[in-house]
């Protein structure tokens, strides 16, 4: 395997746990939980999912001269500001996540046909675009991804409690609940004395 190849594959090895990451995020939760807006800017996690599959597609398919064969409304030019970061009642968590699997499988596509130094155009950067390589899109992708994942996790604790980096492995001390509520405190009470 070149050194070109092995570094394709360690980018999209880190994107695909990245995306993962995401969507466990989702499981066990109710229908409400899934959706309900937990900061001032509305973020939630089914809308997250969506905003990351819709960004992915476009990035390694249209700009690579492979569009999706589906629409995509929320990024017409008439849409509504942030329309890719929520999900309206009508459309399922099923839908959403399908959708999340086709772009994400349309995406992987392109990744694996296309040598790192493939060149796409981003039309939406900047003054008519620009011409980068797969490379620096691989690079975009997996900082995006993983970045609404850490939204995704902090969400998923303000909602129930629940941490961690993945199924089966939390990446977090091995402590029980009486530990997490005295380190809180102790965290709690190192910002109120910086202030006093």
């Amino acid at each position: 395997m070149s050194i070109d190849d092995a570094a394709k594959a360690d980018l999209h090895r880190y994107l695909r746990s990245a995306r993962e990451a995401l969507v466990w995020k989702l499981d066990g939760l109710s229908e409400y939980d899934a959706r309900r807006p937990l900061t001032p800017t509305g973020t939630n996690l089914l809308g997250l999912v969506k905003h990351v599959s819709s960004v992915d597609v476009d990035y390694f398919g249209a700009c690579f001269g492979r569009p999706f064969d589906e629409p995509l409304p929320w990024f017409a030019d008439d849409a509504e500001p942030n329309a890719d970061f929520w999900v309206p009642a009508d459309v399922t968590r099923a839908d959403v996540l399908g959708l999340a699997e086709r772009a994400w499988a349309h995406s992987d596509a392109t990744i694996e046909a296309l040598p790192l130094d493939a060149v796409g155009h981003v039309a939406w950067w900047g003054d008519g675009g620009q011409d980068v390589t797969l490379h620096r899109l691989l690079v975009h992708m997996v900082a995006e991804t993983h970045r609404h994942a850490g939204h995704a996790d902090i969400l998923r604790e303000l909602i129930d409690g629940a941490a961690g980096l993945s199924a089966g492995n939390e990446n977090l001390p091995g402590v029980d609940d009486a530990w997490w509520v005295a380190y809180r405190e102790r965290v709690a009470r190192a910002a109120r004395d910086a202030v006093a």
